[in-house]
């Protein structure tokens, strides 16, 4: 049985099925010695090479994914100049195919990480098209008035565009410190740090607690990470409106705690 190559890539956990189109597109994919071609069907018999290495015969027949909280001081990416620790070096190894962390969070900030070896998964999760938000607890220096907040909400102007928090309370504090719940439909680089400053307080602290129905639950220490359940991922998949796993794959994958990471959320489904 033969499959599209791209969507044979993006089941390695490689990107998302676009993605790896370009991928194939730059002639950075080769079929058994030859260059690929979009729109190539390939058969497990097949020798696929990315960038000059073998993908080997293995595929990922079910998806899985892991939740992490992520301590300050750690990046988000597999190779760093400057040798700084990664959020990667801790995660369990793969038979084949890799982790893709879902959206970044810098240097500083801490909180909810997911990760998938599912490209399309992971690729749906990010999009800002599919219309997840994404939720923080952050400690500023100093409180706001409410006509601060409203502003907030409606939108201000950084580096050339509007930016708005979609939602923003006051959760606790004293003294100087003060801790906000904001909620984002984006979450661009340093946003929720450049919102406060434009009223003229600084986030002393910055954690993500949620991504989507995904939460950061309290169970899980800093620096820590966490397999999610099958239940989880096919009910997330459901929420995304993408289509499940064969259940003889998912009765193999009864992997991840038996605790839900879910919360109640509404349908994405196109």
């Amino acid at each position: 049985m033969t499959e599209k190559l791209h969507k044979i890539l993006a089941d390695r956990g490689l990107g998302s099925r676009r993605e790896m189109e370009r991928w194939i597109a730059a002639g950075r994919v080769v079929v058994n010695g030859e260059v690929a071609g979009i729109g190539l069907r390939v058969d497990p018999t097949d020798d696929v090479a990315v960038d000059g290495r073998p993908l080997g015969k293995a595929v990922v027949t079910h998806t899985r994914m892991l939740i992490a909280n992520k301590r300050a001081g750690v990046i988000v990416s597999r190779r760093d100049p400057e040798g700084r620790p990664s959020v990667f070096d801790d995660l369990p190894r793969l038979r084949s195919g890799r982790w893709i962390s879902v959206g970044r969070l810098d240097l500083q900030t801490t909180g909810l990480l997911l990760f998938t070896n599912d490209g399309e998964l992971a690729n749906k999760l990010a999009h800002p098209s599919t219309g997840i938000d994404r939720e923080y607890a952050v400690r500023v220096f100093g409180r706001l008035e409410d006509a601060a907040l409203e502003t907030l909400k409606a939108g201000v102007v950084v580096d050339g565009r509007v930016e708005a928090f979609t939602d923003i309370r006051y959760y606790d504090g004293s003294g100087a410190n003060h801790w906000y719940h904001v909620v984002l439909m984006e979450g661009r680089n340093r946003e929720v740090r450049e919102l406060f400053a434009t009223q003229g307080v600084t986030v002393s602290r910055l954690k993500r607690v949620r991504y989507g129905p995904v939460i950061l639950p309290p169970w899980l220490p800093r620096g820590a990470w966490e397999e999610v359940g099958t239940q989880d991922i096919v009910q997330l998949r459901k929420i995304l409106g993408m289509p499940g796993r064969p259940r003889h794959e998912r009765r193999r994958n009864q992997r991840g705690t038996s605790r839900s990471v879910l919360i109640p959320y509404p349908s994405l489904a196109p």
